[in-house]
């Protein structure tokens, strides 16, 4: 069976790539400094309990915005690529009825938060 002439020259570069990698090692380790730890304790919490409310707010309605205009997009697509079926089409339907939905909560959010602090005392 006859012998790759390119094989003995592989061997003497796979030694080089180890040493060189080998070294890249040796030299990342020795170079490390160690991990202080931040001394500047600072604690990310909101200070009374409206402003954790108004924050619940902004997340909850960039939330059901966000996932309202998911379905209406959903629904455009299926729409747009039902090609006439009747069963493609009312998925569509019920996506765009679930953006409708999404969106009304989204609208209404401010409103239940409202009655939330109303009731909590912020």
């Amino acid at each position: 069976m006859p012998r790759n002439p390119s094989a003995p020259r592989r061997l003497p570069r796979l030694k080089a790539l180890l040493t060189v990698a080998t070294g890249a090692l040796a030299l990342t380790v020795l170079a490390a400094t160690p991990a202080l730890a931040d001394t500047d304790v600072s604690v990310l919490a909101a200070a009374d309990i409206p402003t954790v409310i108004t924050n619940l707010q902004n997340w909850l309605i960039g939330i059901l915005a966000a996932l309202a205009t998911l379905f209406l997009v959903l629904g455009g697509i299926r729409y747009v690529i039902s090609n006439g079926n009747p069963g493609e089409v009312e998925k569509a339907k019920t996506a765009f009825k679930s953006a409708a939905i999404g969106y009304c909560l989204a609208i209404l959010a401010p409103v239940v938060i409202t009655i939330l602090k109303g009731i909590v005392g912020g």
